[in-house]
């Protein structure tokens, strides 16, 4: 009879233990999991990788329900373990349910650390730690500008960062004078607080929080020097704590953490744990790379594997998400008896510190360019002498680069070392991937390790693993498509749709021998697009290929509600528009009513079944808040009242409005017309802006406000309105058709440059024909609305096609639409 092995605890190093005691020995245990969250396993690193709006939180899922049904694992999510029974050997959830175990692991992880100030008790006082903590603060984003983080450590620039993302005002509060001071030296903190000064960071730094203000909800945070701050919203990343109630109130040995040995056996006999509760020879660690090494030895143990035990770790740490380079390991601050090697390059802001002890190197630290992170690492590690010879580290024999190649990197390490930090993967699954799965490529070891899936930082060892294992004659090149289905490119699909007269996505996916004959949530919406781009006249728009927010006209939110924006020209309305308004929002109870960022009244926490008939009630046009279409064209009041206005700038916004509405584009759109170069309607960071100057107008292409910023580049001066209209059809037919599905115009001029579209633009002739195939494409749209209530067979198809099993598979459809285009 197998026996009873019971985790508690469903985070990345209990699972990544699991993971390897089924390689180990899959038939010995009967295994029960017990997590308090419920979800399956995920990423919590990538956290701050879903608020920078880079992935979805389905991406960050590592181990989905598929994967513990296939592996005949019981688990229990949403279950919080209340009691700990060693003399009987079983446990009890706060749902009550009883566990009995022979085998019991504790990974319970850490909780985050909770400043006692007063007021933390407060409405918008959170930490960041988990999947409820990102959501929460997606939430606050839409409602509240002004964040506060307390922390100015990894996690709390992580933190700080995805606020910025969600279009938040943000402040990093720090006790110390310096950012990051347990992974960074003072040089390359200073480097890094520029860096994100630019971006739009503010710090407070050797600021000592003392109360947090407001009275139900948080209004600010003062000091004890009492200066204060503004917050709508606190976080605090000020540390993690182990853990050790549950097993403290077992009986089981706790210090900081739960005390374990070189087996990861904690002081009752049977008990094992791992991860951010346990303590190990006094430290607790909060990384995790050592909790994959001590899953690996807890595997080995449970399966009867001889071990050596677990000798502790050698920390390093990586930046991943603010988009700035940053890496330490080791004992990287020069202390008496040490030796360092720096190189710093402010021109092109990189810095490198390399530490050495009896000529061996304990510590680096590298700001700029990481390239040599994980040689350094394996060097601290291995502990190789380079006395008399240290400046070969980073200049290499000959002075003219690093001392070793990833190719003699692969040689060097051990195949217990971790290649890749996100995953928790050594080099030894690679190979074992290589050699005995036969994956030939990086996207196969991807698909099959995870290796490199995360943020790609270890891709160039991934691949310098593979060839050696191969050959470089072997190594295959595999051809990356719009998805995992194709191998096919953008460029590829739509000339094949032109070529072969294709209409309909199943002709496509037939034609091009799709890898999966059915698409995928990537693919399918991009084909609908491109269809409709190429035949405007004969696709028919594919609903079920459209997101959800797209299929029902309206943005859902969390709880399966939702938003519903009517169109309002140039941000300009009437008083029997806003009474209409008023009025449905009384007769459909809508719980707020809210004017956004683009000049527009939104109406929130609208039920699904209320849509066409509120829409129909409304009488007005939808102003496509859903799409990737035109969304709004924000205006100033330009000449009509501001006496520095040069043109009408409303009129001219609204015709742009009403010209371009129901456009179906690659990615939202927004436009924007400024009366004057004071630009107060922000046209400089706009997909097209238009700006009055004295005797005409200036377009302004390349914009963005939202994730990533960037300032729209000039494209043209014309003399005339209807002149401006014409380059704007011309410009935005040339997106329509050149731009891949999903990437925003800033990301399109980017990458063909601004000087390709002057030219596609340059002739008048070129113009006139651009201009021709998108007054064709506008005249055959119609608002979906007015269709829906007008159709029967719209109306039932419509119906089908919103059906939403629940709030929360809803609210995981929204996730994955807003997210898969991570510009906001």
């Amino acid at each position: 009879m197998k026996k009873k092995l019971v985790m508690i605890g469903n985070g990345m190093a209990g699972v990544s233990f699991l993971e390897q005691l089924l390689k180990l020995n899959p038939h010995k245990y009967e295994i029960t999991v017990i997590g308090a969250e419920p979800h399956p396993n995920y990423n919590r690193i990538m956290l701050s990788s879903v608020l920078a709006g880079d992935v979805s939180m389905k991406d960050i899922v590592l181990n989905d329900w598929d994967w513990y049904r296939d592996n005949l694992i019981q688990l229990h999510a949403g279950h919080t373990v209340t009691t700990l029974d060693t003399t009987s050997r079983q446990v009890k959830t706060d749902k009550g349910l009883t566990v009995p175990y022979d085998e019991l692991v504790i990974a319970t992880g850490s909780q985050p650390f909770m400043l006692p100030l007063p007021g933390a008790d407060k409405e918008g006082v959170i930490a960041f730690r988990d999947m409820k903590d990102c959501e929460t603060m997606i939430e606050t984003a839409k409602s509240y500008k002004k964040a506060v983080v307390i922390g100015g450590g990894l996690l709390g620039i992580e933190a700080a960062r995805g606020l910025l993302n969600l279009g938040m005002e943000v402040h990093v509060v720090h006790i110390f004078k310096y950012l990051m001071e347990r992974q960074l030296d003072e040089a390359a903190s200073h480097m890094l607080q520029e860096e994100l000064e630019g971006q739009g960071m503010k710090f407070l730094l050797e600021k000592q929080s003392d109360t947090i203000l407001g009275k139900k909800r948080v209004t600010g945070l003062s000091f004890k020097d009492g200066s204060h701050v503004d917050a709508d919203l606190i976080v605090m990343a000020v540390g993690i704590r182990p853990n050790v109630q549950l097993a403290k109130d077992g009986g089981v040995e706790v210090g900081r953490g739960i005390v374990v040995d070189d087996s990861m056996q904690t002081s009752v006999s049977g008990i094992y744990s791992l991860g951010e509760c346990a303590e190990h020879r006094g430290i607790a660690y909060g990384l995790v790379a050592p909790l994959y090494e001590q899953g690996a030895i807890l595997a080995k143990q449970l399966a009867g594997v001889e071990h050596e035990g677990y000798q502790g770790s050698v920390l390093s740490t990586k930046l991943k998400v603010s988009g700035v380079n940053v890496f330490s390991a080791g004992r990287f601050m020069s202390e008496p008896g040490t030796k360092s090697l720096r190189v710093q390059d402010d021109l092109d802001g990189v810095y490198k510190k390399v530490v050495f002890q009896e000529g061996k190197v304990i510590g680096a630290v590298l700001f700029g360019d990481t390239s040599e992170g994980s040689r350094l690492f394996s060097l601290i590690r291995k502990g190789e002498d380079f006395a008399g010879r240290e400046k070969e580290v980073l200049f290499g024999p000959s002075g003219g680069g690093g001392a070793m190649s990833n190719e003699d990197l692969v040689q060097a390490m051990s195949g217990d070392e971790i290649v890749c930090g996100c995953n928790g993967v050594t080099k030894d699954t690679i190979v074992e991937s290589i050699e005995e799965k036969g994956c030939v490529s990086i996207n196969e070891i991807k698909a099959c390790t995870k290796a490199s899936g995360s943020c790609g930082g270890c891709k160039p060892l991934v691949e310098a693993i593979l060839t050696a294992t191969l050959g470089a004659d072997q190594v295959e090149t595999v051809k990356e498509g719009i998805c995992s289905c194709t191998t096919h490119s953008r460029d590829e699909i739509v000339d094949e749709i032109r070529r072969m007269h294709l209409t309909t996505s199943k002709e496509v996916m037939h034609v091009m021998e799709w890898n999966h004959p059915e698409g995928c949530s990537k693919c399918r919406p991009a084909l609908n697009y491109y269809l409709g781009m190429a035949w405007p006249e004969e696709h028919e728009d594919e609903l079920e290929s459209r997101f959800v927010n797209e299929r029902n006209h309206a943005n859902i939110q969390k709880d399966g509600t939702f938003s519903v924006v009517p169109r309002i020209y140039g941000g300009v309305t009437t008083p029997e528009d806003l009474k209409r308004i008023a009025t449905v929002a009384e007769q459909y109870n809508v719980p707020m009513v809210k004017f956004t960022g683009g000049q527009r009244i939104d109406l929130l926490g609208v039920k699904k079944e209320d849509l066409p008939n509120m829409w129909r009630d409304l009488d007005m046009p939808s102003g496509y808040a859903y799409g990737k279409a035109l969304r709004t064209v924000k205006t100033c009041v330009g000449n009509t009242f501001c006496r520095f206005g040069t043109q009408d700038s409303i009129q001219m916004g609204i015709d742009l409005e009403k010209k371009f509405e129901r456009l179906n584009t690659p990615h939202k759109v927004k436009l924007a017309v400024s009366g004057c170069p004071r630009n107060c309607a922000e046209s400089t960071i706009k997909d097209l802006g238009v700006v009055a100057i004295d005797g005409g107008w200036e377009l302004y292409v390349g914009g963005n406000g939202g994730t990533r910023v960037r300032a729209a580049e000039l494209l043209t001066k014309v003399k005339t309105e209807d002149e401006v209209l014409h380059w704007t059809a011309a410009y935005l037919q040339y997106y329509r058709e050149t731009a891949n599905f999903a990437e925003r115009t800033s990301e399109w001029v980017q990458r063909i440059g601004l000087d390709t579209v002057k030219q596609a633009l340059a002739s008048k002739e070129d113009r006139d024909a651009l201009v021709e195939r998108i007054d064709k494409t506008l005249a055959l749209t119609k608002d979906p609305w007015q269709e829906i209530n007008e159709n029967d067979d719209l109306r039932r198809a419509f119906d089908a096609l919103t059906a939403t099993a629940s709030p929360e598979a809803a609210a995981a459809s929204t996730v994955e639409e807003t997210t898969q285009r991570p510009s906001l």
